[in-house]
């Protein structure tokens, strides 16, 4: 099963949580009330002042260069940089405006004559536009040509190379960020609630969200200080991380594979670039060089703060259902036409699941080299399992970059140095408070959350709700020092054990740091035998076999079923689903299998697996192992040495409970693997060696989504029986497997040199978000093939030489096992997915070899899981 970590965190941080109507405690500024009174004459000559501040709704943080004026234009004044105002006049103004760039305007009432204070909160500007109505005789369509917008935009496109702070030859500079996440429209009852009760201090009462004042339940906050230094040609930015601070839930998820994903979930949005990745996602940019073939343009207002001019341009998707912004622009018209703000949302028709508002507000400033620089990045969003009820996720990620150096370069070497780096600040600068660092002021309840979540990890309630969503979720029961597991794995069945029981365990830090154990056993109800396997490794640098990096020696032994050429799925949400298959199996091995292997990886994710492998194989059920004279063996022994080889440059790791995931990127993933049979060598049969090779890449195609494509081959040099030659990975299950061929029978087809490609496009919802009918259900569209072409040599062949075993036979006594032959294996399918948001259904047509028995031309296979 495919499932988001970034959602399960959210959700199952509080499984005991229920989902109610949302109740919006909605706040009112409390103006003046009842009829202003007219003042005499000599109260006229009073002066009006009026002092305060002025906070961005969204952040409560304070906003400079906000126009502050009295109605009639009497006065007008500019907050600082603390959002803080002070406005006078001797007339007898009524109201006060307050105005900004990419905010909503707000008009108070005021008393003349005295001297009183006005706090005033400015909320962003409603970005969700509607349809845009012309009011002219006759009827009007909108059109590109002659547009002034358009034309405007246009300049923007033309002149991107000379604004963009990306092309600066060489840029330095300071970066401050901020990432929080809160429960809000929490169930009146359950905050009432007694399972409630002790959690109540963790409430913040003083959150803004939207316009409105609401509780929420914040969860998580990090926070980073870093130095970046850039260079144009050739292209580089190194990241050199100085300061770092974060909720810690260790106990619960990896908290630095967390901060990983969160970061890759909001991005860095460039608005210069085509692309913008958020969301998992890629959005056109609306200065995109082909954006106005995509969007609609719109001059909806001229603005003008002091000497600077600028026109506002509205934007909408041509088709609301694709990976579009809409919101505004704010270009300057000074020549330049540069983007001095920048207002993006995604609107409730896109195809993304979970996520019920994304906004994104963007501020540069201008420097002397005539660029504009991003001084200002927030990206907010809100979550939730439903897209109108029930409780939400409040996400907010504030960048702000300070401090800039233009056209400073560095010496030649430190541009060869790593992409992310650490360093963090010495001891007695390390001892300066955050505030020094931070580019603003944490509200009263922000600067409670660190020690509000070290204060909750530590109650007994807490600790047993991490227990249980650990095991429901992770798989595993924590008995210290032992885990229990994993329980996807307690029951199953098949053709030859029947019904399979079985439980595991594996020993954690508390145990040793360096030392892990771990193991299982199980029992086959119908086969009569206890299966086992016995496993310890040593980790060198403390990580157990599934963290980052790794450094470690594992020994294994290990007595269980397998099928030849298979390795079972071993997502713990599908193995009992994986015991379901189509057709008959009765092709079966019980393995003794003994291993060592050395495991290392270095920091620019190259790795190495060295490992010793002693490999006992006994046929079972319907399998056996006889050669073309009759002569029966009741077993084949080998004995291997091994080296893996796998290059992933630039990967981010998630860390699961069993292991490691890659989140998705656009670089490749290279991997190699060569085994060397040593006949004689503890009683082993035969020399040969096996070879084999893929790399991975996924190509990311903006509005036409993404494909992955892999490029894989292999070669076994020396005389084998077909045990050890490459027996193509097939899938007889119902579920979907992306690593194997979905529409081939176990151990149907053997080869010594093959060369295959696998390819999966997926759109999604790029067309059906386009059909009338349909589009609301967000219907994700998969198109995917796979080839594979090899042979086999005369010297591997059985029917050339009768000292070799037979290939295997179906129990009718027909052939079921076949040489790859002259004419290539293939596959394709067409899958929907996304079906009720966890479901893919994809129907594959096989081509080729429909003449052997038990095969069909097509047939469907599922998937489970959940994404954004």
């Amino acid at each position: 099963m495919k499932v988001n970590p970034i959602l399960f965190f959210l959700i199952l941080l509080f499984p005991l949580m229920l989902f109610g109507q949302r109740r919006d405690s909605l706040f009112k500024a409390s103006d003046s009330k009842g009829t202003v009174k007219l003042l005499d004459s000599a109260v006229h000559k009073v002066p009006t002042v009026v002092n305060g501040q002025v906070l961005d709704a969204s952040t409560m943080q304070p906003l400079p260069s906000v126009t502050v004026s009295f109605a009639g234009g009497q006065a007008t004044v500019k907050t600082d940089g603390d959002g803080r105002y002070s406005i006078m006049t001797k007339a007898k103004p009524m109201q006060l405006k307050f105005s900004s760039v990419g905010f909503k305007t707000v008009i108070k009432l005021i008393t003349p004559g005295k001297t009183q204070t006005l706090n005033i909160m400015l909320a962003g500007s409603d970005n969700q536009l509607g349809e845009v109505s012309v009011h002219v005789t006759g009827k009007t369509h909108y059109k590109n040509k002659d547009n002034p917008a358009v034309s405007l935009i246009q300049q923007v496109i033309d002149h991107k190379n000379a604004n963009s702070m990306q092309n600066a030859d060489y840029l330095e500079y300071h970066q401050y960020e901020r990432i929080n996440f809160s429960f809000f429209d929490l169930p009146e009852k359950f905050l009432k609630s007694k399972v409630f009760s002790k959690y109540k201090f963790l409430l913040d009462s003083t959150m803004m969200i939207g316009d409105s004042i609401k509780t929420a339940l914040p969860v998580y906050m990090g926070e980073k200080y870093s130095d970046v230094y850039s260079r144009e040609m050739p292209s580089k930015t190194i990241r050199i991380l100085r300061a770092h601070k974060e909720v810690n839930y260790s106990t619960l998820i990896d908290s630095a594979a967390l901060d990983i994903y969160l970061n890759r979930l909001y991005g860095n949005p460039d608005i210069y670039a085509n692309n913008i990745f958020v969301l998992t996602n890629q959005f056109l940019s609306p200065i995109a060089d082909h954006a106005p073939e995509f969007y609609k343009f719109f001059i909806t207002d001229t603005l003008k703060t002091g000497k600077e001019k600028l026109v506002e341009i509205s934007f909408t998707p041509r088709n609301l259902g694709d990976l579009l912004f809409e919101g505004k622009l704010y270009i300057t018209m000074d020549g330049r036409y540069a983007v001095k703000s920048d207002l993006l949302s995604i609107n409730k028709h896109i195809n993304i699941n979970f996520v019920r508002r994304m906004d994104i507000r963007q501020d540069f400033q201008q420097y002397p080299d005539g660029r504009f620089y991003l001084s200002k990045s927030n990206v907010q969003s809100d979550f939730g399992l439903m897209k109108k009820k029930g409780t939400k996720v409040l996400g907010n990620r504030a960048v702000s970059y300070t401090g800039y150096k233009l056209h400073s370069p560095l010496t030649a070497d430190f541009y060869q140095g790593k992409v992310d780096q650490v360093a963090f600040f010495s001891k007695a600068a390390a001892d300066k408070p955050w505030d020094s660092l931070r580019t603003d002021s944490l509200s009263g309840a922000q600067k409670l959350v660190y020690r509000h979540i070290d204060s909750l990890q530590t109650m007994p309630s807490y600790k047993r709700t991490v227990w249980l969503a650990k095991f429901v979720t992770a798989g595993y029961a924590d008995i210290v020092p032992v885990q229990l597991g994993p329980n996807g794995s307690f029951y199953s069945f098949n053709s030859l054990e029947g019904s399979r029981i079985s439980i595991g365990g594996r020993t954690t830090k508390d145990f040793n740091h360096n030392i892990y154990l771990e193991g299982y056993t199980a029992y086959g109800l119908k086969d009569q035998k206890w299966k086992y396997c016995l496993a310890t490794t040593y980790a060198f640098n403390g990580n157990p076999a599934w963290g980052y990096p790794s450094n470690y020696l594992k020994l294994s032994y290990q007595y269980d079923t397998d099928i030849p050429g298979q390795n079972f799925l071993i997502d713990k949400f599908q193995s009992i689903l994986g015991s379901f298959t189509r057709g008959k199996n009765d092709l079966w091995l019980y393995n003794r299998i003994f291993k060592a292997n050395y495991v290392r990886d270095f920091p620019d994710h190259l790795s190495f697996n060295i490992g010793l492998k002693y490999w006992y194989q006994n046929p079972a059920d319907n399998l056996v192992f006889q050669t073309g004279k009759g002569e029966r063996l009741s077993s084949i022994t080998t004995s291997e040495i091994s080296l893996g080889l796998r290059y992933a440059p630039y990967e981010q790791i998630f860390m699961g409970s069993e292991n490691r995931h890659t989140i998705k990127s656009k670089y490749p993933i290279f991997s190699m693997q060569a085994a060397y049979g040593a006949k004689g060598v503890l009683g082993s049969g035969y020399n040969y060696l096996s070879l084999g090779a893929n790399i991975y890449k996924r190509f990311y195609l903006s509005q036409l989504g993404y494909s992955d494509i892999t490029l894989l081959g292999g070669s076994v040099l020396g005389r084998v029986p077909f045990p050890l030659l490459s027996i193509l990975p097939a899938n007889q299950t119902y579920l979907y497997d992306k690593s194997a061929y979905n529409s081939m029978n176990f151990l149907e087809f053997v080869s010594d040199h093959y060369i295959g490609l696998d390819i999966t496009h997926a759109f999604g919802g790029f067309l059906l978000n386009k059909v009338p009918l349909i589009k609301h259900l967000k219907l994700r569209e998969f198109v995917s093939g796979k080839i594979i072409y090899g042979g086999l040599r005369a010297q591997n062949n059985p029917f050339l030489h009768p000292d070799l075993f037979r290939f295997p036979s179906s129990s009718s006594g027909s052939q079921s096992t076949f040489p790859l032959g002259n004419a290539p294996y293939a596959e394709v399918g067409l899958g929907i997915g996304n079906i009720l948001k966890v479901l893919r259904v994809d129907v594959i047509k096989r081509i080729g070899y429909l003449n052997h028995p038990g095969v069909s031309p097509i047939g469907l296979r599922f998937t489970i899981g959940t994404e954004l």
